[in-house]
């Protein structure tokens, strides 16, 4: 999975355990790809600072994966769904296999 997809699933996951400051920093950095010095001079740190911290945050979301495995549950549920909906599009004929596709799509579209 592609590394910026991964880091804001993860956010996406488990970024409400982070700390306020945490969360805004790493958002800024992350998500935003604010440069080190912008979020240093934003919050009267050290460009170090806000490395070393958005490195912690990444270990610690990569931690809660580890033992909680919900990003790898979600992909696994959405590659598998789209798979259902590529399958029924196939077969447009026949109406149980049409369902089947407007329900994939539907679960697509909630995740």
């Amino acid at each position: 999975m592609e590394e910026i997809l991964r880091q804001a699933l993860l956010y996406d996951f488990y970024g409400e355990l982070l700390t306020e400051r945490q969360k805004r920093v790493y958002e800024d950095v992350v998500l935003n790809d604010y440069s080190l010095s912008e979020v240093a001079g934003e919050l009267g740190i050290s460009r170090q600072g806000v490395h070393d911290m958005v490195r912690r945050c990444g270990h610690t979301l990569e931690g809660y994966e580890e033992k909680l495995h919900l990003v790898e549950k979600f992909v696994k549920i959405r590659d598998q769904v789209g798979e259902m909906r590529r399958i029924a599009s196939e077969h447009e004929n026949d109406p149980q296999m049409c369902e089947i596709g407007r329900l994939a799509a539907g679960i697509l579209e909630e995740l």
